[in-house]
């Protein structure tokens, strides 16, 4: 059963100012998606768009935003295979288990200038 839908679209030069605020990525960013994402050379500031939308539109899933949630708690990373994942944990995970969702679909996108990123939360039941 479908619980939430979020969708959420970042400009990629959001990300290219916030490179030159000491301390803001680090914020916002777990220490493990943010190292992956500045390997990532010029397509770093994409990545790190997307990303940062996926966790907005985590938060729209949940129906509540991300009110009371650590950013870092939502982490984005790559299977093998490239598909993108969410882990979270914290206040996160606390936030995904209250909303009775089990299961986080994410997929993003990024062209140029945007990124856009969709969130599903589902459950069994």
């Amino acid at each position: 059963m479908i619980k939430g839908i979020g969708i959420d679209i970042v400009h990629v030069h959001r990300m290219k100012k916030w490179q030159e605020i000491p301390g803001i990525l680090e914020r916002f960013f777990h220490a493990e998606e943010l190292s992956a994402a500045l390997k990532k050379g010029n397509s770093a500031d994409q990545s790190l768009a997307a990303r940062f939308a996926a966790k907005e539109a985590f938060g729209k899933a949940l129906g509540t935003g991300l009110e009371g949630i650590v950013l870092k708690d939502i982490m984005l990373k790559n299977k093998h295979n490239g598909q993108p994942e969410i882990l979270v944990s914290g206040t996160a995970l606390s936030a995904l288990e209250n909303c009775g969702a089990e299961k986080i679909h994410v997929s993003l996108s990024h062209e140029r200038d945007n990124a856009i990123a969709m969130v599903v939360l589902e459950s069994e039941l």
